[in-house]
């Protein structure tokens, strides 16, 4: 056979070997890696879907245990103020009930954030059904006799409008006032200095003896415990930190059952008082222009309806002791909430709205971070089983174009090898049909 009919048969044999293996083979290559991308598409926007719920539903969860843990700490302070009316009402004995009672704050100490021992009450204080104040220690030392005061006088009470005396003294045996958070406010300027707020809520109950009321028992709660439980959480994550940073709209914060800011990382935020005693004035939509120029702007959510229909609802609805997720958008970010409300009653805070609620605001944009990065690693492993699919899909196709060639020219010599080589040398040749003729 010449070479140039065993050339034509060696490729006829390879187009077969294509067309019947190659050809299947890349197609079922192709198939393969378009159902992976469209599985990784559908993998990325489910995944999206589930992390957002699964994500939304974990920081509502944790809402949820910082109220209770809120519940639990504010409710151990009432069980303080009833077992300080038994125990001896003289200075060593209310000395020595300050400074046994202690927990844990977050301090910072160059880069490096730990946790120190604190007393847990600024001021304990026995006052007489007159208001006389006869005992006092006022962190965590005796008060000289000169320093003591009348406090049925509000305006001689630390923060001059206090009125901790009277509400207690109405109050029947076993029943304790709790007051709201009470300090004097931060403004703008003096925060932006370095000035942090502080303050107290003060837990009083009446003293009865053998011959009817004898007194009054205060405590003064150090602000610093209870802000502790909002002022270093991170919402999307799990390590604390010293101070929130607000401009991320990523932070925790509290509310009473007021509606009014009780702890925040801005703390021009939180309700204060003048030096002389009056409530600085939460922003409406009618003076929020006027008092922000002055750098006052404690908020109250049941009026901030001006910047977002759903502030005041989700501040109606904790009030009625349910906990949610909604959105809102303040401060340049649209956010969302999750919100919890802190089941603590007394008589002058009653359910369903209870002591107030926590708040987990959380930058949609952030969120946003979270589930991208999980659908980013969809991504690669999408691409990656692409990548590998089109490596094997080349190399097979080289291996089976080398085996091909093999057997072709196996299947070639094979071939011309059983053809004699006269075989299709010169001569007449016939067709069948000229035979049949």
């Amino acid at each position: 056979m010449s070479e140039k009919k065993q050339d034509k048969q060696f490729f006829t044999v390879a187009r077969v070997f294509f067309l019947l293996i190659v050809i299947p083979l890349s197609l079922m290559a192709i198939l393969i890696a378009n159902g992976i991308f469209k599985l990784g598409v559908t993998v990325k926007e489910r995944a999206v879907n589930v992390l957002d719920q699964k994500s939304q539903e974990e920081i509502k969860i944790r809402a949820m245990n910082i109220a209770d843990e809120v519940t639990n700490f504010l409710t151990e302070r009432k069980k303080d103020a009833l077992v300080a009316t038994i125990i001896p009402a003289t200075e060593s004995a209310y000395k020595q009930f300050v400074n046994e009672n202690r927990r844990n704050i977050w301090i910072k100490e160059g880069d490096k954030l730990k946790q120190v021992s604190a007393p847990i009450y600024t001021e304990m204080t026995f006052i007489d059904k007159n208001g006389n104040e006869v005992i006092k220690i006022t962190n965590g030392e005796i008060a000289s006799k000169a320093k003591l005061t009348n406090v049925s006088i509000p305006a001689n009470t630390t923060y001059k409008s206090e009125t901790y005396f009277a509400s207690a003294k109405a109050f029947n045996k076993g029943d304790v006032f709790v007051s709201p958070v009470t300090g004097w406010y931060v403004n703008r300027a003096d925060f932006e200095k370095g000035k942090r707020f502080s303050g107290v809520i003060r837990f009083a109950t009446p003293l009865y003896g053998k011959e009817g009321l004898q007194g009054i028992v205060q405590l003064a709660l150090d602000y610093r415990h209870l802000g502790t439980y909002t002022d270093h959480v991170i919402p999307t994550q799990s390590a604390p930190v010293f101070e929130a940073d607000a401009s991320t709209g990523n932070y925790a914060y509290m509310v009473d059952n007021r509606g009014l800011i009780i702890s925040h990382p801005v703390d021009y935020h939180i309700e204060g008082l003048y030096p002389d005693g009056r409530p600085v004035q939460p922003l409406t939509e009618q003076t929020s222009a006027e008092l922000t120029k002055k750098g006052e702007e404690v908020l109250n959510l049941n009026l901030m309806g001006f910047v977002d229909p759903n502030m005041p609802l989700i501040a109606k609805d904790a009030a009625a002791g349910k906990s949610g997720i909604k959105t809102y958008k303040f401060g340049g970010h649209t956010k969302f909430v999750a919100y919890a409300p802190i089941k603590f009653y007394t008589q002058d805070s009653p359910a369903p709205a209870g002591f107030g609620w926590i708040g987990m605001g959380v930058d949609v944009e952030k969120f946003g971070e979270i589930a991208a990065k999980a659908t980013q690693n969809i991504d690669k492993e999408a691409k990656a089983w692409s990548t590998t699919i089109i490596l094997i899909l080349v190399i097979s196709i080289i291996i089976l174009f080398g085996i091909a060639a093999l057997l072709s020219k196996g299947i070639s010599r094979s071939i011309a090898a059983e053809v004699p080589p006269d075989a299709q040398g010169e001569g007449p040749f016939y067709d069948d049909e000229e035979e049949d003729k």
